[in-house]
């Protein structure tokens, strides 16, 4: 064998070997890339599980700040690159997101892609003003306060949903609902609409029938019995004292619609000049209902009128012992000794308006 031919043999081994070595080494980068890629799709990627708020027009830079201020992903190289592949970036949604332990990064970023929301639940109670209404809403939905409070301005709208905006806080039912975060104040509205007809079914409305009222008529007396005590208690007795009046013909005489009339619900005492407030709020110079709500009445009001207790009473002061209970009466003799005690409480803690 020459010397060439032996040197030709001993060469093609080395490049076998050398394309072996290559394609090994190849392979192992490209399986090690793979398995880089497939963590990043189905590895577990949630550290702190929370609920934030991606808002309108937020960049995908933006949503990005706001899950690493709430310390939310345990890795955001592999979330950058899960959304980049399924273009996440040009598909930002705003909305409120929860991210569960053992999410991973593929169920993120299609949560997000998708809009898929967590509702929350809003609640509000203790409503006086629609100014109250506007702000305790706007701070669980995206809706600002002024959009919730323009609702009360739009008479059209208000018509269209069988009010009037003496009556229209009658749609709004204190209670909790779940919404998305998303919701405009419209749909929000909307909302309150569905849940008022939902709460006045066929057999409360039978039941306001049988009493001689209606829905709305039945929520305006539910606010002043609200508004007229704090015990949950009383609710009833407090419903068909006001009862007995409108039925028998007598100015309901109640205070809290004066106040409502003056603009003061931080008045202790009614005085005369009070009483002579022109205004069809003011049930001392007008008989029968106002012409809407002087609040927005919970839902244990509402039954108390509709479940009202049947008794005598015409009469009611508050306590002298300011407990926030009342003393009811039958007669007008009655209920002016109750009154006169009120009063001299007042007078001995120099309380005077």
């Amino acid at each position: 064998m020459t010397l060439d031919k032996k040197n030709k043999i001993m060469l093609f081994p080395k490049i076998g070997k050398f394309i072996i070595i290559f394609f090994s080494i190849a392979f192992l980068i490209v399986a090690g890339r793979g398995y880089q890629l497939y963590r990043y799709v189905f590895e577990e990627n949630v550290k702190t599980e929370n609920a934030v708020i991606i808002p309108e027009n937020a960049s995908f830079d933006a949503v990005i700040d706001t899950l690493q201020h709430h310390h939310i992903l345990e890795n955001y190289k592999a979330f950058r690159w899960v959304s980049k592949k399924k273009n996440y970036n040009d598909a930002i949604k705003p909305g409120r997101y929860l991210f569960k332990k053992g999410e991973n990064t593929n169920q993120i970023v299609n949560k997000l892609r998708g809009g898929i929301q967590e509702p929350l639940e809003l609640t509000f109670n203790n409503v006086r003003f629609k100014e109250d209404l506007a702000g305790k809403v706007s701070r669980y939905i995206q809706a600002d306060s002024l959009s919730v409070l323009n609702l009360f301005n739009d008479t059209l709208k208000i018509e269209e949903w069988g009010f009037t905006p003496e009556t229209f806080k009658a749609m709004f039912i204190p209670n909790t609902y779940e919404l998305y975060w998303t919701t405009s104040a419209d749909a929000f509205a909307q909302r309150m609409k569905q849940e008022y007809e939902r709460f006045w079914d066929s057999a409360r409305r039978e039941k306001a029938a049988e009493i001689g009222l209606s829905p709305v008529e039945v929520s305006i007396l539910a606010s002043i019995v609200q508004a007229e005590t704090a015990k949950a208690e009383e609710f009833e007795r407090v419903a068909g004292l006001y009862i007995n009046r409108l039925q028998r013909g007598v100015a309901l005489q109640a205070d809290p619609t004066v106040k409502f009339a003056v603009g003061d619900f931080s008045l202790r005492r009614i005085l005369n000049k009070h009483l002579e407030i022109d205004s069809p709020y003011n049930t001392y110079k007008h008989a029968g209902l106002p012409p809407g709500p002087i609040n927005f009445p919970e839902i244990a009001s509402l039954e108390a009128v509709l479940n009202y207790e049947d008794h005598n009473y015409m009469y009611m002061s508050a306590r002298e012992d300011f407990s926030g209970y009342h003393n009811f009466a039958v007669t007008l003799s009655e209920h002016n000794r109750n009154a006169a005690r009120y009063r001299r409480a007042l007078d001995e803690r120099k309380i005077w308006k």
